[in-house]
Order: structure tokens, then sequence, then C-alpha cells
């Protein structure tokens, strides 16, 4: 592989920040009963990448039988926002991430790829130090999909020369969809879903670093 350019998811990828999100679905749908609690968790642990815009229109909709518009959908973004926010800022980095990224964001060009809203992960991004690291800082409403293809075009980038750093089903779904490489960081939560991934995978940058022969 000759990397020049690389896409990070965030959640599970920058920072341990993953539970922080689960905790989150399982604290606003638990007055709804435990049992639709514990099939919101399930839900968005099987689509870690998914908004949370497509993932609360999938919860009314499939376990309430109730079809939710615009400006409900808005109003559950914001208080989830409100519940996560200080957490997601607050949250443990992965070991190695702001290592590997102070030490190579001049010898590659970094992006941030994620399903989060993006004026969310930008203020996230500023308040742990890191929007000076990457080139553009990429998330919903537009998916994953779009953002790598939307980046290759418009930096007229080579696929070849591109790897997508993902910990969900949706990041390795653009990685495929655009014909870049993708690497698994490996968490407790993605275990059974990537039971059968026979790709690149990593639990740590230092891991990273060696498997892209960096030192």
């Amino acid at each position: 592989m000759n990397i020049k350019n690389i896409f990070f998811d965030f959640d599970g990828v920058i920072a341990e920040s993953v539970s922080a999100k689960t905790d989150a679905f399982e604290e606003m749908y638990l007055p709804y009963g435990k049992d639709i609690a514990a099939k919101v968790v399930e839900y968005h642990k099987l689509n870690g990448g998914v908004s949370r815009y497509e993932k609360f229109k999938y919860f009314h909709k499939e376990f309430l039988n109730e079809v939710i518009d615009q400006k409900k959908i808005n109003e559950l973004a914001i208080q989830f926002s409100n519940i996560v926010l200080d957490k997601v800022i607050n949250s443990l980095e992965v070991p190695g991430s702001h290592y590997f990224i102070e030490k190579y964001h001049k010898k590659f060009q970094f992006w941030i790829i994620t399903g989060t809203p993006t004026d969310e992960m930008e203020i996230i991004a500023n308040k742990r130090g890191l929007v000076n690291y990457f080139l553009g800082i990429h998330g919903s409403p537009n998916n994953k999909r779009y953002w790598t293809e939307n980046l290759i075009k418009k930096h007229n980038l080579k696929r070849d020369e591109i790897i997508f750093l993902g910990d969900a089903t949706t990041d390795m779904d653009a990685a495929n969809f655009s014909k870049t490489h993708f690497a698994l960081r490996e968490n407790q939560e993605n275990k059974e879903i990537f039971n059968s991934y026979k790709g690149i995978r990593f639990q740590d940058f230092y891991e990273l670093e060696k498997i892209l022969k960096l030192n």
C-alpha cells in the first residue's frame, strides 16, 4: 500500500466514545420500557455509523409504531446531543490516536468522516485540540458514502492511496463503495459483527503504525 490520505471515523477510532452514545440512547428510550430500550441499544450497536436522525425515525416506526416528522426528529437530536456532548468530549482516547495524529499529520492528509452531525463534531474536535490536524471534518446529515466520494472528487485523490479507519459496518461499506483500503479498529462492541472480517485489524495506533510500516 502507498497510503497518502487517511479518513478517520471518530467514535471508537479516535476516542473511546461508543459507549457514551449507547448509554444516551438507552437513557432516552427507558421511559418506553426496558424491552424497547434493549431493542434500541441492540440496533444502535449493530448500526454504529448510521446517523442519529435515521435511528430516531427507525426506533419510532419499528419499535413504537409511530411515524415522526422532522420537527420531532430535530427535538430528539437536541435531547441526545445535550446528554452525550460532554461525555464524548471527555472520553478517553483510543490508545495512541493523539500520538499518531500529531506525528503523521504532515506526512498524510487527514479527514474525519463520521455519523455525528458536522457542527457537533467540530465542537468536539475543537475541545479535544484536534481541529488543526485535519483538512476537513464531515458528518451527518450526509452519509459516509457521500463524503468519501465528495472528498475523492473534490481533492482529486487516488482511491488506492486512501485508507479508511473505522469500527462500524458503515465505515467498511463506505470504503468498499469508494474502492479505498479499510482498516478495522477492534473493540468489544464490534467483535461479533466483524467476526468473519479478513482484512486489516488494529486495536491501537501503535499497532496500526507497525501495520502501515511507518517506523
